[in-house]
Formats: structure tokens, sequence, C-alpha cells
């Protein structure tokens, strides 16, 4: 077991990656948290513009402006095998912007565009083991995405947009614990980040056979994030002091929806999400030639292997009166297999609850609350599962805990 501990400073200080888990945050409205993201095909509000532009054609035609902040409250992870092997990550919590607006109608066309934060993670350790890949990582995702819409027929429209998004990653882990646990070579330690602004798009269709029944489908491309910065090394010889990055995927995500609407009062939503997450299949961190010394510990390529998901959600929303509830739950796959899991973001299957309203307190003016409850299946890895003979995960272990409580408040006005 020594052997393996002492084995985290050559190897699993390499695997923290600047990404990892599944990352994607598709709730960046009032509504969308309220329904669990069940929300393409049967949206209404100013987030038509970042949900399914198409729908821009088929809202009234007047401007659309909301706002919104959701606290994001991220359990521990905790990771049991034996002491000192077994611990537990910080809980961590986070403020999410969002923001959207729609323009009135241009004859057939219409523009509209919303700030959002699409991904986007913080996982910490300060356990000494799992301090040594994983002391500090983060991920923050800002997109701006402009986009429009144009009625083809008056059942029938397409709509599109530019993905502009920027990003900022920290990475940080620290083997001096262990090492003077005697369980580690070297006091190795890295502090990096870096930051990108890239590029991408999304495309929308939506059809409305009947005034009670919509369809929809939306994509959004895969765009590679290429978190470029510095990074200083230590633990042999001289400190590395120099350039770094990596590349890391936003996958691209495919929606297919269909919604029902009863008497104007009970709208039922189907939503079914494909990720293209096996964009992701290896993390490989980039230096200058000059590294070194520090080349077999913090150089070396890690596999990830990820794979694509599906996700099924429903949602259901109820007027009445001035107060609109609205309720989802789905169903999210993880990407990561077992047997490529790391600290840096151990993830699993989950089941995902969510809880809303919103009151219109003028013909203009609405505002309302919404929660989301994000369980994640505690799994476990047996003796000589995990890819790497040389990390303590090959012992095996079992994690549990993480997933996450949001928080919504939103307001929006219509003039």
């Amino acid at each position: 077991m020594k052997r393996i501990v002492q084995a985290i400073a050559l190897s699993a200080a390499a695997a923290t990656a600047v990404t990892a888990g599944a990352y994607k945050i598709p709730e960046q409205s009032l509504n969308s948290m309220a329904l669990g993201a069940a929300y393409v095909a049967h949206t209404s509000g100013a987030d038509t513009a970042y949900y399914n532009p198409a729908n821009m054609a088929f809202m009234e035609d007047k401007q659309y402006i909301e706002g919104g902040l959701t606290l994001a409250h991220l359990p521990s992870n905790v990771y049991t095998l034996l002491e000192p092997f077994s611990g537990k990550s910080e809980d961590e919590n986070i403020v999410i912007p969002n923001l959207h607006y729609v323009a009135n109608a241009i004859g057939d066309f219409r523009w509209g565009v919303s700030l959002t934060a699409p991904g986007g993670l913080s996982k910490k350790w300060n356990t000494p083991v799992q301090k040594a890949s994983a002391q500090e990582f983060t991920l923050k995702v800002l997109e701006l995405s402009p986009s429009f819409s144009y009625r083809v027929t008056d059942n029938f429209s397409i709509g599109g947009g530019v993905r502009v998004i920027y990003s900022e990653g920290v990475v940080k882990s620290d083997a001096s614990a262990i090492y003077a646990m005697g369980l580690a070579p070297a006091p190795f330690a890295r502090d990096m980040n870096g930051d990108t602004v890239e590029f991408g798009y999304n495309l929308a269709l939506s059809y409305r056979p009947t005034d009670d029944i919509a369809l929809a489908a939306t994509y959004r491309s895969k765009i590679n994030l290429k978190e470029d910065g510095t990074a200083t090394l230590s633990g042999i010889g001289p400190v590395y002091q120099g350039n770094a990055n990596v590349t890391v995927p936003l996958p691209a995500a495919l929606n297919l929806s269909i919604s029902k609407t009863w008497e104007k009062t009970f709208t039922l939503e189907l939503n079914y999400e494909r990720t293209y997450w096996s964009a992701y299949d290896t993390l490989d961190f980039n230096y200058d030639p000059s590294i070194g010394a520090y080349a077999p510990v913090f150089d070396v390529p890690i596999p990830k292997n990820w794979k694509d998901t599906n996700t099924f959600r429903v949602g259901a929303t109820v007027a009445l009166g001035k107060t609109t509830v609205m309720m989802g739950f789905a169903l999210d796959e993880t990407p990561v297999p077992k047997e490529y899991t790391g600290f840096e973001l151990p993830d699993s299957d989950a089941k995902i609850f969510t809880l809303g309203f919103r009151y219109q307190q003028t013909e203009n003016l609405s505002w309302g609350l919404s929660f989301l409850y994000d369980s994640k299946d505690p799994f476990s890895l047996a003796k000589g599962e995990y890819f790497n003979p040389q990390s303590v995960l090959y012992q095996g272990g079992s994690f549990s805990g993480g997933g996450a409580y949001l928080t919504t408040v939103g307001l929006a006005y219509e003039f």
C-alpha cells in the first residue's frame, strides 16, 4: 500500500483535470430550473433566446427581459478505504448568474441574446491522499449567445445563433502532507491557472401541428476549451515557472422535445438529451520543453475515455391564476466509466428533482423561485478495477455524497 501511495506524486498528481465529471449546467433560468431543463418545446419568456431560439417566432410582438441568480451548494464527496487513505472534500457554494432578452419582431425575423454559465464546477480536498492530486479543481464558463429566429410558416420556424465562450481554470495539487508521512518520494506541488475565449454555434427547429402540441429540436456544437496560462511546479530540483495549457471539450448536445397543453392550464413536456461526452478521451497537459525533471510527474497524458450519455426529462406546468407552478424529474447518466474516475470529480448516475413557481405581480412584471436537488448514486471500485495500478484507487474503495442543491430567484419584465 505504501508503494501505491508513493505513486500518487508520479501519476495521480498529473491526473488533476482542468475539467472532470459531468460539468455541464443546463438549468440557466427560473423556468428551466423549476422544470429540470424539460424546457425546449414549450418556452414562454426571454429565456427562449437560449433554450429554443426558433420559438421566438411564436412569441407576442413585444420585448422580453429576464434575469436570475442561482446559488449552487455542492455537498462534500466521501471516499472510504482505510486510514490514512480515506478522505472528504470540502462543501462548495457557487453563484451562477443568467440574463436573457428577446427583441420585437422584424417581419418574420426576430433576435435575442443570453448571458449564461453553461458549465463549471469546483472541487477541493484537504485530506492528505486526495490533496496530492486534487487540492483544488475549479472551472468557470461564461457564455454570450446572440440568436435569431425565422418564421417559415404559421406553425414552423427555425433558429440559431453564435456561442461566445469565456472560460477560466485553476488546478492545484500538493503532496507535501503524504511526503511528511513517508508516503511519497518528494513534496510534489502544482499551481496552474489559465483562460480562453472560444466560439461555437447552436441550431433550433420548432413545429406546432396544433395549438396545444409543440415539437422541437435543438443542437449545440462542441467547443474545445484550450485553457492557456502558467504553471508553477515544485518538488525536485529548481522550481518550474512557465507556460502551460490543456484542452478539454464543452460537449455537443442534441435535444428532442414534445409538449402538450390541456385547456391552456396544464402543460406536460418530455425531453430527451444526448450529450456527446466521448469527445473527452485524453487529458494532456502541455508545458515548455524545459520542464525537465517534472516531465514524469506532471506531463503524462491521462486516459479519460468518457462515453456519450442520455438524459430523460419530464416537466409539468400548471397555471393557477396569477401563479404558475412548475415541477420536473430527470434521469441523468454519468459520462465517466468507473475505472477512469478520479478525486478531481467522482461522478455517478443521478436522479434530479425540481420544483418552482412564478407569480405575475403586474401585467408586465413577474418573479419567482425554483429549487433543484441532484441526487448522485453512491458507487464502489473493486480492487484492480481502476485502470492505473500505481494509483491508490487501484486498491478499490467507495464514493458517496456529492450531488447538488440549487436555488434560483428570477425577475422578468415585458414591454
